[in-house]
């Protein structure tokens, strides 16, 4: 049973609208790829980050830079390469000459990490140096360089690609990094059905420019509002097992004490929780379910668990089993 304010329940209610049609807007370049949508929903309202993981050609630009335009969101792109520097993305100071009084200072040149939704692509391209760059603007929302602070413009999102294949020229994402992902995101190879519509749809012609059915006012509403979703204390219990199932030592099943080396922390478990309520949100309920839990686990748990040399295994399968073994 729903609870909560009648605002509150109006709220949601108009959330639910808003983000059909932003689904509805996306279908018109986005062939398939709902469970995907779903979780790029979940993270956006939770006001959190995501890494897509797939091979090349699978639309993972394309899905967000529409999403950027539906939004209404500062949208900039940044293709990760093995030379680029941490001032390429934050910025740096530069020195200017004022035309009135010919005095010369440092002035902070904003770099284009300053936006509201940035595309960082191909991630693990660039060395650790740069991409630790992106560590205080994905916790704080800001940035800092020569002691000053640097806000950014709310909402604020890092949707990372990655492609999960090619080890050549790339450098592994530290675990404090993975850590700042609220959602890690597969993306597959689509169906023969969902193909075949896109070969048709690549031969009609260029798209159409999208309008925007949501503001960013708008979106930080409902992002308060998830926050404002109650969650039962039976269901805080059963977040914080099931990431307590990936630490070895603790309550994990035998089974899986030969495959993980490291297990998720608490930052996960805050992620679980908050995806959980995102969910249930946009699925026309202002309460958890333990199917809101569930469903959403795999998401915040794959990139977080370090597992033992295994070729037979990967996180997702490893996942599945912890989930399936209950709780």
């Amino acid at each position: 049973m729903n609870s909560g304010s009648q605002s509150d329940l109006k709220l949601q209610n108009q959330c639910v609208e808003s983000f059909s049609k932003v689904r509805e807007s996306m279908h018109q370049r986005i062939v398939g790829m709902d469970r995907v949508i779903d979780a790029l929903f979940w993270t956006l309202l939770g006001r959190g980050h995501a890494l897509f993981i797939g091979v090349p050609g699978l639309a993972k630009t394309l899905l967000i830079s529409t999403l950027s335009e539906l939004v209404g969101l500062k949208f900039n792109r940044i293709q990760f390469t093995p030379d680029m520097m941490p001032s390429d993305l934050i910025g740096s100071e530069i020195l200017e000459e004022d035309k009135s009084t010919g005095r010369r200072s440092f002035q902070f040149r904003k770099g284009p990490i300053f936006c509201q939704l940035l595309l960082a692509d191909e991630i693990n391209r660039t060395p650790p140096k740069t991409q630790s760059a992106l560590l205080q603007a994905m916790q704080e929302n800001r940035v800092s360089y020569a002691g000053q602070n640097y806000d950014f413009d709310l909402p604020f999102a890092v949707f990372a690609t990655q492609n999960p294949i090619e080890s050549e020229g790339t450098y592994p994402l530290p675990e404090a990094q993975l850590d700042r992902f609220l959602f890690s995101i597969p993306i597959h190879y689509p169906s023969k059905e969902d193909e075949m519509d896109i070969v048709r749809r690549t031969n009609l012609g260029f798209d159409k420019p999208l309008e925007a059915v949501l503001s960013a006012a708008e979106l930080l509403s409902y992002q308060d509002l998830v926050r404002r979703v109650p969650i039962e204390e039976t269901l805080i219990s059963l977040v914080v097992e099931i990431v307590r199932k990936t630490r070895p030592g603790e309550s994990m099943p035998e089974s899986l004490r030969e495959q993980i080396r490291f297990g998720a922390g608490p930052r996960a478990s805050q992620a679980l929780a908050l995806g959980a309520k995102a969910r249930a949100l946009l699925s026309g309920r202002f309460a958890v379910r333990e199917e809101d839990v569930i469903s959403v686990a795999p998401y915040v748990l794959e990139h977080r668990v370090v597992l033992r040399r295994l070729r037979q295994k990967d996180a997702s399968s490893v996942i599945e089993s912890l989930l399936s073994a209950g709780v």
